[in-house]
């Protein structure tokens, strides 16, 4: 059975982190004072959502990761409705998260209700030493999106 929850960021595993961002060093430097929603089953974490509060009433989602043998089962969406439920509850009002200008998580994230907000044009090639591809094709400039409290 799968169960979604809240933990400290020192419980999750960075290899499940890595599936989602390549860079180490982002991914410790977001996980501090973040707020961490797992999906677990069977006391294995297979599935987190990071986000943290960038202002007052506005949070950042940084991370989301499905392992490999769970992905395609519909964890992803459970987790994120959860993360996005608790958040809201909280009093956050706008989550915003940035993603590729194409691919199989820009739809994912508008399939929850996301908007596209802005474009942040060659992010990838400023902020990850080495090439992310996806596709075939090289990831380059970064879609910032968003979605409002209900």
């Amino acid at each position: 059975m799968m169960e979604f929850r809240q933990i400290d960021a020192v419980n999750v595993p960075m290899e499940l982190l890595l599936e989602a961002d390549p860079s180490v060093q982002a991914i410790q430097k977001y996980l501090i004072k973040s707020w961490c929603f797992v999906a677990q089953q069977n006391e294995n974490i297979v599935g987190a959502c990071i986000a943290k509060n960038n202002q007052s009433g506005t949070c950042e989602i940084y991370n989301v990761s499905v392992h490999p043998n769970h992905q395609g089962q519909g964890v992803g969406s459970k987790l994120m409705q959860y993360a996005l439920n608790e958040l809201f509850a909280q009093g956050i009002e706008r989550i915003e998260l940035g993603t590729g200008t194409f691919g199989y998580q820009l739809m994912f994230y508008q399939r929850l209700g996301f908007r596209v907000d802005r474009v942040d044009k060659d992010y990838f090639l400023i902020h990850y030493p080495e090439p992310i591809f996806e596709m075939g094709i090289q990831h380059k400039d970064m879609l910032r999106l968003y979605i409002d409290s209900p």
